[in-house]
């Protein structure tokens, strides 16, 4: 097993970030496989190297360890994103050289204008500028983004909690941005070409992330790789529904460890509010391993409380 954790560097490490890595340590080393930390910052305005810094000293604290990563090193090197360009560049002229890629012109206005999707909906594209001729393209005076043509292909895939998955690429995606109009490379490229290349056979993350598999599974298949496994665990969210942000209160790490929370009982409190343990205790990192059940884990979110800080500190022995 080739596991792998993938944080963007946009903010401090939260409760959120930290649940996803808890059950990707967990996996990988309940089946004594190899865990691979990469940084994805394309994302080039909001990723910050303080922030990329304070991950890597965060999971240490933690204790979640990795086998292969930026600081460590590993065969897969570089594990930055920001250094994996040439690799983005190299899949871009595979698919330029099977006649996949072309460049879109179309206004963010027009986008919102024929995609407009009922929330929760993914957006997908009519497929204008993919009918335009030489001449047509030559005329418009604009940089455009670059998209992959998708054949009507249905995926199909078993997901390890949501289960039987299937998407028509031309119906339901339709054709993806894989380069935007400013040089960045598009998560979907960048995520398929890293996960193929790190020889990553276990995918664990986000339900949020769901929708995108379809697209990663045709790329990574059309780039020659076997697409590894996937599971998209549940979201921790308030008691209102909505997902973790930064704006709640004793919601990241350093908050937390100042207020003198150990990481012991952020990770226990963790894995009995995601139903991986029975008992309301502290466990040891050794512990987790071997009680955690990742079976138990089913598709329905996760609800914490108001006040992290203080549900943490209720659950801990006075």
């Amino acid at each position: 097993m080739r596991g792998r954790f993938a944080p963007s560097p946009t903010g401090y490490l939260h409760l959120g970030n930290v649940w996803t890595a808890l059950l990707c340590w967990l996996q990988v080393r309940q089946a004594a496989g190899t865990l691979v930390l990469r940084i994805e910052d394309i994302d080039e305005q909001r990723s910050k190297k303080i922030f990329r810094e304070a991950l890597l000293e965060d999971l240490s604290w933690l204790g979640l360890q990795w086998d292969e990563g930026p600081d460590v090193g590993g065969p897969c090197r570089p594990y930055i994103q920001q250094q994996r360009y040439g690799c983005y560049e190299e899949a871009l002229d595979q698919l330029r050289q099977q006649h996949l890629l072309y460049p879109c012109y179309c206004s963010r206005s027009r986008l919102q204008a024929v995609g407009a999707p009922h929330a929760g909906e993914l957006s997908v594209y009519d497929g204008h500028c993919y009918h335009l001729t030489d001449s047509q393209r030559q005329a418009i005076h604009k940089v455009p983004s670059w998209r992959v043509h998708v054949p009507r292909e249905t995926i199909v895939f078993t997901d390890g909690i949501c289960g039987m998955q299937q998407a028509c690429l031309s119906a339901d995606c339709g054709d993806f941005v894989v380069r935007r109009a400013d040089g960045m490379y598009a998560y979907q490229l960048a995520v398929s070409v890293d996960d193929g290349a790190m020889g990553i056979t276990h995918v664990l993350r986000g339900r949020d992330l769901l929708s995108s598999t379809a697209r990663q599974i045709w790329l990574l298949r059309l780039f020659g790789y076997v697409p590894p496994a996937y599971f998209h665990v549940p979201m921790l969210v308030d008691p209102a529904g909505n997902r973790l942000s930064k704006r709640q209160h004793g919601i990241t790490v350093r908050q937390l460890r100042t207020q003198g929370v150990t990481a012991e009982a952020i990770l226990s409190y963790l894995a009995w509010c995601g139903r991986l343990v029975s008992e309301r205790r502290v466990y040891t990192l050794s512990e987790l391993v071997d009680t955690c059940d990742l079976t138990r884990l089913g598709a329905a979110d996760i609800v914490v409380h108001d006040d992290i800080s203080r549900a943490i500190g209720d659950f801990l022995p006075h």
